[in-house]
C-alpha cells in the first residue's frame, strides 16, 4: 500500500533533511541568488520539503544566517596574529575584512548586527585586547574596535554595491552624479570627473585602515614600539 508521504503531490520530511543539508542548501541560494531571495519558504521548496519541517532543525531565518556565518568562519584558516599590539590590531582588522570580502551575503547579514558568529568573537576579543595593550582603557578599546568595524563594513558595502552595478552594466549613483556636474558650481569635482571611476575603484582598504588605527592611537594612547613612544 502506498504510504502518505509517497503519494504524488504530497510533501513529507525527506529522510535526508538535516541541519547540515539545510545549511548547504541555504548557502547555495545565498551565493547564487543573493540574500534577498532566501526565505524559509524558498529554502523548503529548494529541499522539496515544507517550512514546518525546516523549523524542526532551525528556529527561524535569523538563526539560519547566524549558523551560516559561524560555519563560514570555522572553515577559514586560523590566522596567527602578531604579538606587537598595533600590528595585532591591524591584522585582526584585515582578517575581519578578508572573512567578508568575497561573500556578499555575509556582508549584508552582519550589517544589521542581528547575526553574530561565535567564532568571529575570538577575533574581536583579540582586537580589543590589542587596543588595551596599546594603553587604552576598556571603554576606549571598545570604541576603537567599533570605529574600525564601521570603517571595514562601510568599505565592503560600497564595494558590494559598485560590483552589483557593474554586473548590471550600470553606473553607480556617484558616477551618474559626477557625469551631470555643473562645472561652474563644482569646478574641482568637474576636473576630476574623468578620473573618478579609476580613483574610487582602487583597493585602498589597507592604507585607510592604517590611518584609522593610527588616528585612534593618537587620540589617547601610543603602542610600545611605534613612532613617538617615549
Amino acid at each position: 500500500m502506498e504510504s502518505w508521504s509517497q503519494r504524488p503531490g504530497r510533501l513529507g520530511r525527506p529522510r535526508r533533511l538535516s541541519r547540515e543539508a539545510i545549511l548547504s542548501s541555504a548557502e547555495r541560494i545565498l551565493t547564487e541568488e543573493g540574500a534577498e531571495h532566501l526565505s524559509m519558504r524558498r529554502l523548503a521548496k529548494e529541499m522539496s520539503s515544507t517550512p514546518m519541517a525546516l523549523y524542526y532543525h532551525v528556529k527561524d531565518k535569523d538563526e539560519l544566517l547566524t549558523l551560516l556565518l559561524d560555519a563560514r568562519t570555522e572553515r577559514l584558516p586560523r590566522a596567527e596574529l602578531p604579538h606587537e599590539p598595533r600590528e595585532r590590531l591591524l591584522a585582526g582588522a584585515r582578517t575581519l575584512h578578508g572573512m567578508l570580502a568575497d561573500c556578499p551575503w555575509a556582508v549584508e547579514a552582519v550589517t544589521s548586527e542581528d547575526h553574530v558568529s561565535a567564532s568571529a568573537l575570538r577575533l574581536v576579543e583579540s582586537m580589543i585586547d590589542a587596543a588595551v595593550a596599546c594603553g587604552m582603557s576598556h571603554e576606549e578599546a571598545v570604541y576603537a574596535y567599533r570605529v574600525i568595524w564601521y570603517y571595514t563594513i562601510g568599505e565592503l558595502l560600497v564595494r558590494l554595491n559598485r560590483e552589483r552595478a557593474r554586473r548590471k552594466g550600470e553606473d553607480t549613483p556617484w558616477e551618474r552624479a559626477m557625469l551631470s556636474l555643473d562645472p561652474d558650481a563644482f569646478p574641482l569635482l568637474a576636473r576630476l570627473r574623468d578620473q573618478w571611476v579609476e580613483l574610487a575603484a582602487g583597493d585602498h582598504h589597507q592604507r585607510g585602515l592604517e590611518a584609522v588605527v593610527d588616528g585612534l592611537l593618537a587620540q589617547g594612547a601610543v603602542c610600545p614600539g611605534t613612532a613617538g613612544h617615549p
